[in-house]
C-alpha cells in the first residue's frame, strides 16, 4: 500500500524540517561547536522523527488497516505488526 493520504503534505513539510534542522548540525559540527549544544538539537531531531513515525502510523492505522479489516486482508495486519516492531526499535 502506498502513502497517499490527506496530510502526505504535512508530512512531506514536517520531513523537510528534519532535514533542514540535520543540515544546520552538521553545521554545528563543522563549526565545532559545543558538543552539549549539538547533543540537543540531536535529541529534537530524535523527537521530531519519533513525531512523524507516529503521524504517519495513525494514518495507516485510519486508513490502510481500517480498510484492510473491513476486506479480510491478514497480509496488511501482518505487515503493520512488522512495521510497528521496527519502528518501536
Amino acid at each position: 500500500m502506498g502513502y497517499q493520504h490527506a496530510h502526505s503534505q504535512q508530512i512531506v513539510h514536517r520531513i523537510s524540517r528534519v532535514i533542514g534542522h540535520l543540515e544546520a548540525i552538521r553545521g554545528m559540527v563543522e563549526a565545532d561547536r559545543d558538543c552539549s549544544e549539538v547533543l540537543t538539537q540531536i535529541a529534537a531531531v530524535k523527537a521530531a522523527v519519533n513525531s512523524i513515525g507516529r503521524a504517519v502510523l495513525k494514518e495507516h492505522i485510519s486508513h490502510c488497516i481500517v480498510d484492510a479489516v473491513q476486506s479480510g486482508d491478514e497480509q496488511a495486519i501482518a505487515e503493520l505488526n512488522a512495521a510497528l516492531d521496527r519502528f518501536m526499535k
